[in-house]
């Protein structure tokens, strides 16, 4: 389906549900609009997870009926695959993994974006992955990223960059605190949030700019998404989530993408 998050066009969703795991989950999108759209009938939200760290319509599930569905769209498209859910959550079985890459290598018009926050998965299960559709490689046309909210999380990039991948990224959305720790050599691309929605937590511009500042030492690119809640209310911006970059310092109006081959 069509979005509106601003680094993609499509999303696709093969699993939905998932687990609270860190700081970043507190405020997630995905939870209470899985329990809006199970009390409205939706199939795929039927399933409830384990209230401490999941609710109503968002325990994890696999959805096999849609695993052919990026055949059907033919022109080029970035995919944000699993907005609604984690696919490498430990209960998403590597055989359902292969199933997701073999849909992926036969749809190679498409760019795949995967994130997670689970990047301690990715390296062993696209090994055993790789070795049952006998690829020499990674996927030219799949990204990999994970999800690091503060500096207590940065260890998330060493996990990536052991995965194979054509492109590695992080998402730092949203953005906690600082990240003086953060490493990105090996890393392609990073996306930088604030928090959006009702209990949205503050980010400090000065965080956004150590970011940029880290992505030019590298060479990754950056892209700034949103300067969140607190920051366009305390600066009356024209969007709720300061998603807007003619609102924002013209030093903060930087998206770009990762160089591909």
């Amino acid at each position: 389906m069509t979005t509106t998050i601003e680094w993609t066009e499509k999303t696709w969703n093969p699993t939905t549900g998932c687990d609270r795991v860190s700081p970043g989950c507190d405020n997630c999108y995905a939870q209470p609009m899985a329990k809006r759209l199970k009390g409205m009938g939706s199939a795929k939200y039927q399933n409830d997870g384990d209230p401490r760290t999941s609710g109503p319509g968002f325990g994890l599930t696999v959805h096999t009926d849609t695993l052919d569905t990026p055949l059907s769209w033919h022109a080029p498209r970035r995919v944000f695959v699993n907005s609604m859910s984690d696919l490498f959550h430990a209960r998403v079985s590597v055989d359902f993994v292969t199933d997701v890459w073999r849909t992926m290598a036969a749809t190679p018009q498409h760019t795949y974006q995967i994130l997670t926050k689970r990047p301690e998965r990715l390296a062993r299960v696209l090994d055993q992955v790789h070795g049952t559709l006998s690829l020499d490689g990674p996927l030219p046309n799949v990204w990999l990223g994970t999800s690091i909210e503060n500096d207590d999380y940065t260890r998330r990039a060493a996990a990536l960059r052991q995965a194979p991948a054509a492109i590695r990224f992080v998402s730092a959305e949203p953005l906690l605190g600082p990240l003086p720790s953060l490493d990105l050599d090996g890393i392609d691309w990073v996306i930088v949030g604030g928090e959006s929605g009702l209990g949205a937590r503050p980010l400090e511009l000065d965080w956004v700019r150590d970011v940029i500042g880290q992505c030019h030492t590298t060479g990754a690119a950056p892209f700034v998404k949103q300067l969140g809640t607190v920051w366009a209310k305390a600066n009356g911006a024209s969007d709720k989530k300061g998603g807007k970059p003619e609102d924002w310092p013209t030093d903060l109006r930087v998206r770009e993408y990762p160089t591909t081959a």
